[in-house]
């Protein structure tokens, strides 16, 4: 059994913590069930369900430090691998940014486990998969598309007192629709903690209607237009913004957030102002756990408020090193939205490209965090507040500050990839050349 209660945890880790003579020792042990489906050219492909179960202790005699990690939880697979993480430790070399573990925690109760995701059945997945692959067929467009839900759990115990547990449950969905001369491609994605809020026949007709709608795309130049970001393709550029928000790359002048001759941007205004930005592990739509790696608790945290700076991640060592109290880095995102919805974003806009998704993105310069990527998956011009025609993709190269400096509207949050985004309509959203992939 690969999900385990928090009392059982508890003696697991307790038993393992028992075989320790280290200075300091931490035991982590996880657990994941689930299943999954995968479909390509309207059929079904793949089927499983998988259980999987692992424990690892780090043993520290002062700052040597040593892992080691076993699938066994009998008590002589314990006892052994405690011996293993210890002898490695011996051989280890002393880790200058050593840090002990923290002590006893207080933690908020986590939202993420959902009984009825827990309880998804092989045949639910057989349906998700039919909701796809027929209306696909009726539209002359071919679907390839995966599930994949799990339940699992997470506990941490150390030596000095420390003990934390979580258990969660998540599903996600993707599927791409292919219109069958060739032409056209849509793209939809889902991800929930509560299945009760997936609807895959809603999903799936997104994609196929972005397919039917992108066949036979025209070529329209390059250049500087207003864009409508989706929030999958807003959430591409954002993910860069938020792995800046680290006040150790930035004090080391490595990144964004550095300030030109020293220091960070910690308080200065960057963005526009009504761009927010926080994290909350008990927001009801995108829960996460309350308590991280190191054990330190997780709360709401403010990271960007009316366009400023408001806070940076410090690691424990970076914050001893600065004087400073500790600042978890996030395990979501939630970036503050409107009403507006998609249509509504549309009907505003004289002329402009709208973008379900961006694609390939990567890094052309860290200090100012301008990416370059794809349009993917449905990409369209709009003229007098309507789409006219499919667009071919392009190349763009573009910076989550200038994007976010640029904003005209902000429209309503949509979970994506655990976090929460709003449509966005952009200014100036710099497109360099055009691709011939559909």
């Amino acid at each position: 059994m690969a999900i385990f209660s928090k009392e059982e945890a508890r003696k697991i880790l307790e038993k393992a913590l028992s075989f320790s003579t280290a200075d300091a020792c931490v035991v982590n042990l996880g657990g994941s069930q689930g299943g999954n489906i995968r479909y390509a050219r309207n059929s079904v492909s793949t089927a499983g369900y998988q259980s999987n179960q692992s424990l690892a202790v780090t043993a520290s005699f002062g700052k040597r430090s040593g892992t080691a990690t076993i699938d066994e939880l009998d008590d002589a697979s314990l006892k052994k691998v405690v011996q293993r993480a210890e002898e490695l430790a011996k051989l280890s070399p002393e880790n200058p940014e050593y840090m002990e573990p923290l002590g006893p925690q207080q933690y908020d109760e986590s939202k993420t486990f959902v009984e009825a995701t827990a309880n998804i059945t092989p045949e639910y997945r057989a349906e998700v998969a039919n909701s796809s692959i027929t209306p696909a067929k009726t539209k002359d467009v071919t679907a390839a598309g995966f599930l994949d839900d799990g339940q699992g759990f997470s506990a941490m115990m150390n030596s000095n007192g420390l003990f934390a547990y979580n258990k969660s449950t998540d599903v996600s969905f993707t599927v791409t629709m292919r219109t069958n001369d060739g032409t056209g491609s849509g793209w939809v994605t889902r991800d929930y903690n509560d299945i009760n809020k997936f609807d895959s026949s809603e999903a799936s007709q997104v994609a196929i209607d972005k397919a039917v709608m992108s066949r036979q795309a025209k070529a329209i130049e390059p250049g500087k237009y207003t864009v409508i970001l989706e929030p999958s393709a807003g959430l591409g550029l954002l993910q860069g913004l938020g792995r800046s928000l680290n006040a150790r790359s930035a004090d080391e002048g490595r990144s964004f957030m550095s300030k030109e001759g020293g220091g960070t941007k910690l308080g200065e205004k960057i963005v526009d102002e009504r761009v927010n930005l926080w994290s909350d592990p008990l927001n009801d739509e995108v829960p996460a756990a309350t308590w991280n790696g190191a054990g330190q608790p997780l709360k709401k945290t403010t990271w960007i408020e009316n366009g400023t700076v408001k806070n940076l991640a410090y690691g424990r060592y970076w914050a001893k090193e600065k004087g400073v109290e500790p600042v978890p880095f996030p395990s979501n995102f939630i970036m503050g939205g409107g009403d507006a919805s998609l249509d509504d974003l549309i009907k505003s806009t004289r002329k402009g490209i709208l973008v379900t998704r961006l694609w390939y993105i990567r890094s052309v310069d860290p200090q100012t965090l301008l990416y370059t990527g794809l349009t993917r998956d449905g990409t369209f011009y709009i003229e007098n507040g309507k789409i006219k025609y499919p667009v071919k993709n392009f190349r763009f190269n573009e910076s989550p500050i200038i994007m976010l400096n640029n904003l005209e509207t902000l429209g309503k949050q949509v979970r994506v990839d655990g976090s929460l985004i709003p449509y966005m309509k952009v200014r100036d959203f710099t497109f360099t050349s055009l691709s011939d992939a559909v």
